[in-house]
Parts: C-alpha cells; structure tokens; sequence
C-alpha cells in the first residue's frame, strides 16, 4: 500500500481496483477503514470521534445514511442539524479521512426497520428490498435527493467519496439479482459515479446472491471467525470480484435487552486484524465508535423469538460509547501503525467527565395530561395506521355490562410491550419479548380499560422485517369474546410541554422531574439503577430506553446536552415509582452484575 498521496479537496484523484489491489492515482492502496455513525453521535463531538478514529491509524471512514432519519414523512426531508451528512463527509476529508459510503435503502445498523421509514408500511402489501413498485418509486426519490445533496462529495469531483455501497448483506435476505441491478442502476441515475462495492456475510450456502459483476464483493465476519477460512468459503461462493475485503470486521457486539453483555476478545480481534493487513486485505472495522441509540431509535432481531437492542451502541469497539481510547484501541493501533509508512498523529485529549451528586426527582405527573386527540375506530389500529413512527399508544375501551369481568385476556398480535391498567392501576404486563399473548384480568365492568403499548424496537434483519408493524396489529379478546369500540391516543414523546407536574401522588406510569446544578461541562452517565422501565430526557433530549433488567444500567449524557446553571431531568417510569426518587451520575458506564 501507499500513504503518499494527500487527501485534499483542491487537489484530483483517481480511485479504482484491479483483480488484486484497489488502486489511488494508480497505486496499490490499501483500505484501513473505522465505521461510525453520523446520528449517534452529538455533531459538536464528530471532529473529536474522526480525530480518535484517524488516530487509531485508519486511512478512511465508512458510514451509513439514515433514510429514516432524512425522510420523516414521504417527499419531507431533513438533512440539518445532526443529520447533515455532507458536512460529516467534508470534516471527514478535513481530517484526513477518505469516505466509504453506505446510502442502502437498507441499511440494518442494528437501528429501527434496518433505517427504512416506518411509512413504508402504510402501503398495502408493500414488500421492502423487493421489486415491489412502491417500494422502488420511495427508494429512487430518497437516492436522487442523496445525489442531489452528496455526489459532489465524490473522488472523481475532488470529494472524499472513494466507493459506494449497493444495498447492504443482500444475500442474506433475498436471490432477487433483478432487486440488486435496480438498486445499483438507481444509484448511478442518482449521480454516484465512483467504485461500487457489495458486502455479504461468509455464511455457506449463500451463492453468488448479494453480489454484482460491476463492483467489489467484500464480506463481513468478526474476530471469532479464522478469516483465512471466512476469504477462502466467500470465494468459494461468490466468486472473487476485484481486491480482497472485509466491509465489516466486527470488533465487538451490540446489546439485546435482557441478555448478558456483549463483549469481545481484544488480543484476538488485534491479531486477526494483523493477519488480514499482513494479507494485504482492505478492512472496515465495524464499529470503530458505536456512540448512542439515542431516542426510541434502536432495532430489534427475531430467531426464535423478539430482541429489542439496548439504546447503547457502545459495541466494545475500540472507542467507548463516551469516546474514550479502551485496550482494544491499543492494540488496534500498535498492529496498523505496522502497515502504515506515515507516522500515526497523536490521540487528541480526552473530553472531560463529570459526575453529578445525588439529587432529587420530587415533582411527578400523570400521563394522562398527554392524552390529547384521541383517534375513534370499532378495531384497535396499528401505530403505522395513526401515522406514528415511535414512543407509545394508549389503547382505551369500555367493557359493556354484558362483557365478561375477569378471565384471560389476550392480545393478538402486539408489538411490543403493554401494560393494562383500570382505575390507574396496573393490572399486569405482556411482553413480545417472552412470547406473551395474555394475562388472567380481573376487570371493572364500568370503568374503562387502558392498554399502554411500547414500541421497542422494529426488527431490523431477517425476512420479517416487513411486517413489524407497531402496537395491537390484530385484535384484543377477553374469554374470546373480541373488545371493540376504541379511543387511541399518539403518544410519540416528541413534545412533554403539556405535562403538569406536582408534588402530589399520581398514577402509574409516571413522569418524574428534577434539577441539578452545574459550574463546568462535561461527559457522565446517569445511574438508572433502582428504577424500573422507561426513558430519560435531560434538557429536553431523549437520551433513550432503561430497564432494570439490563445489561445496559446507566445513560450517557453528553455535555453539549447539559449547560451551566441548572438542567433539568424527566424519567418516564412505567412500573411501580422507586423507592428513592433520586438520581446520580458516574463517569462510566454501569452495566448489570458488572458493578
């Protein structure tokens, strides 16, 4: 490989491959790649994550775009703010870094529906990452706006943009080669006119699936697996299509909800790497930053069963969820520093870390003062059909005298977490997660019966992507007779300002909210240890889901989200209220059976 050439944007470059080397300005150059993700990291914190990441030795970064995210509504986009990604792109060149870039439509990133908007699902029969015509018509605008708005970031326009991801681990969903050509033909018409690539897991059986004759077929796999075995199966079975890579070295894990923590072997994970660079193999690691699933963002995967993602996306990657260098970033470093001829920079100073004393959450309100506009129908409705995205819907109905008082009440099919409530209080939990339906009530033929229904996540791999529609999909029975007659309210927990708190006891689930006071900034998570199930807002942002179930126990705030003087805080706490309504922070994480 070469590192002579200088990544500026006065200056032209050539970028392409032959059967054994990808080639800059017609020299073999090897990519040495870190992933991040643009939304899960707080823009005044993306040139100190590039910086580290450029540190780390890698010569480019790989990212993502979020169609979700840059698409809330059909024909509506949003690039500002967080979501500029062409200024991410340009910072990125400003550092240093090339750009390999990921626009989908699907993207997986263990993020909601795999990064596809949620209102994709309000089309009749629509079939996403098929041929389906709807599907197309959305995916062709959302790309042409991509190249409206990032083709000039390109490397045959003097931009950072080395190569262009067609889809994402296609061959594990589908052997449509007819869906795969259409996208790329898409991206093309989009004005992306740099080197393709598509990447694929190494998994037997796959054939030449996920895979195009016009661009570079790299594989995904992490440091359990030998890579000399994973290169060896991947040709095997799709054929060697231009230099070897690996488009995702897995250098760590993510967190289901529930489950133990994740983590990694760092010797290992450095090793493997030295093997692939020694080879002369591109690599991306994924992720070299994971950051935060901050809000009602993260995914879900389905094997046998549901699994909601933890919102944190610290993945036991080489930089924490706060960006801070671990042992595996060490090792990461001393083995590329090997393979580069120029002398890595220095890693930047680490941010600041705060902790936040003990203090009180002594005003409380009831969710009841959110519950505005209800939508009327004989038949519960899906949170797609109330043209809902995330948060939650309260589900509200009045069993006649002649309906049943107690007996099993069953929900069919809910998606994914609800908690039944009369006369403010709880009546039971169904979780999706452990394969419940129902739940033996007890009820009050004169009072109303509300369901409060949690979206937790869409799945976001496998072929039941499509049908993970949010809240009751089918129908609620009780001693199978079927309730009808609902009020629905949209809880989507984008604006509390209509909450009234107090310092009077309200029901269940309840909002608490508290202030602290701060004389310098910096980084800290709150300890969420000792409250139940809910999310956290600090200064109004969403810092995402707790639950005491863990493995996740604490929530990173980061200090551009907090402010001297006072902050505030609000927990929404869907079970019983703690014991203590207080709150701290610690400079690191918390995870469960950890501390």
């Amino acid at each position: 490989m070469t590192d002579s050439t200088s990544l500026s944007s006065r200056d032209q470059h050539s970028f392409g491959y032959d059967d054994e080397h990808f080639l800059l300005d017609g020299k073999s150059f090897q990519i040495i790649s870190g992933e991040i993700h643009y939304p899960r990291v707080p823009r005044d914190y993306w040139q100190d994550r590039l910086r580290k990441i450029r540190s780390l030795g890698c010569n480019a970064v790989c990212i993502y775009s979020f169609w979700d995210l840059h698409e809330p509504e059909p024909g509506v986009f949003n690039f500002d703010g967080n979501l500029d990604v062409a200024s991410f792109i340009e910072m990125s060149e400003e550092e240093g870094l090339w750009v390999l870039f990921r626009p989908g439509p699907y993207i997986c990133a263990d993020w909601d529906f795999g990064g596809l908007p949620s209102w994709l699902l309000t089309f009749a029969d629509m079939k996403v990452r098929t041929l389906d015509p709807q599907f197309l018509k959305a995916s062709e605008r959302y790309f042409h706006e991509l190249g409206r708005r990032l083709s000039h970031l390109q490397i045959t326009r003097r931009g950072p943009i080395i190569m262009v991801q067609v889809e994402n681990e296609y061959g594990e969903f589908g052997r449509d080669n007819g869906y795969l050509q259409t996208i790329e033909s898409m991206i093309r018409d989009s004005g992306f006119d740099t080197t393709l690539f598509t990447c694929n897991e190494y998994y037997p059986g796959i054939g030449a699936a996920g895979t195009l004759p016009d661009a570079v077929s790299a594989v995904n796999f992490g440091e359990v697996t030998d890579p000399e075995e994973a290169f060896a199966l991947f040709e095997k079975e799709h054929g060697k299509r231009g230099p070897l890579m690996t488009s995702e070295y897995w250098a760590g894990w993510f967190d289901h909800w529930g489950e133990p923590r994740k983590t990694s072997n760092a010797k290992v994970c450095a090793e493997r790497l030295d093997w692939m660079l020694s080879h002369g193999i591109s690599v991306n690691m994924y992720v070299a930053h994971g950051g935060t699933t901050f809000g009602f963002m993260a995914g879900a995967n389905f094997e046998t069963k549901y699994r909601p993602i933890a919102s944190t996306y610290d993945f036991n990657a080489p930089l924490d969820e706060a960006g801070r260098p671990k042992e595996k970033f060490s090792l990461i470093r001393n083995v590329i520093s090997k393979y580069r001829s120029l002398k890595l920079p220095p890693l930047p100073e680490q941010l600041p870390m705060i902790e936040i004393p003990t203090f009180a959450l002594d005003e409380s309100a009831s969710l009841d003062s959110l519950l505005r506009n209800p939508v009327l129908s004989d038949k519960p409705l899906c949170m797609e059909a109330l043209g809902q995205s995330y948060g939650f819907v309260l589900y509200r109905t009045t069993l006649s005298q002649k309906s049943a008082s107690s007996g099993r009440l069953e929900i069919k099919d809910l998606h994914d977490y609800a908690i039944l409530m009369q006369k403010g209080k709880i009546l039971g939990t169904i979780d999706r997660r452990l394969n419940q339906t129902s739940l033996e009530i007890t009820l009050d033929n004169y009072s109303s019966l509300d369901i409060l229904v949690e979206n937790m996540g869409r799945i976001c791999y496998g072929s039941r992507i499509s049908d993970d529609k949010k809240g009751i999909t089918e129908r609620v029975t009780l001693q199978g007779e079927e309730l009808t007659g609902w009020e629905m309210f949209r809880l989507p927990m984008t604006d509390l300002s209509p909450l009234v708190f107090g310092h009077k006891q309200v029901n269940v689930p309840t909002f608490f909210r508290g202030q602290f006071e701060l004389d310098s900034l910096g980084d800290t998570f709150l300890d969420m240890r000792g409250w139940g199930k809910g999310c956290a807002w600090v200064n109004g942002n969403n810092l995402g889901r707790y639950w005491h179930i863990g493995p996740q126990q604490s929530l990173f705030v980061p200090a551009p989200w907090l402010k001297k003087g006072e902050n505030e805080v609000i927990i929404l706490d869907l079970e019983d209220r703690p014991a203590e309504r207080s709150l701290k922070s610690w400079k690191d994480q918390i995870w469960a059976n950890e501390n």
